[in-house]
């Protein structure tokens, strides 16, 4: 029996930066003014993978609204 996968719901800010190609502080700034969100568990930013899809679809939008 094979065991089964456990995927991670929340990702932390530094997972993130990594998923973006961004740098720690970049995608730090992102989630503080809101671009990217996230909740506060405890003293930690947690980021759902939805909320990271939403960022890259907007800033796809807004890309090609600006090439068109």
């Amino acid at each position: 029996m094979t065991p089964a996968a456990i995927s991670r719901k929340w990702h932390t800010t530094a997972e993130v930066a990594e998923m973006l190609g961004f740098s720690l502080s970049k995608t730090k700034s992102l989630v503080l003014t809101g671009e990217v969100r996230s909740v506060k568990i405890g003293r930690n930013r947690r980021i759902l993978s939805a909320w990271v899809d939403e960022y890259v679809s907007r800033c796809v939008v807004e890309a090609e609204r600006w090439s068109a």
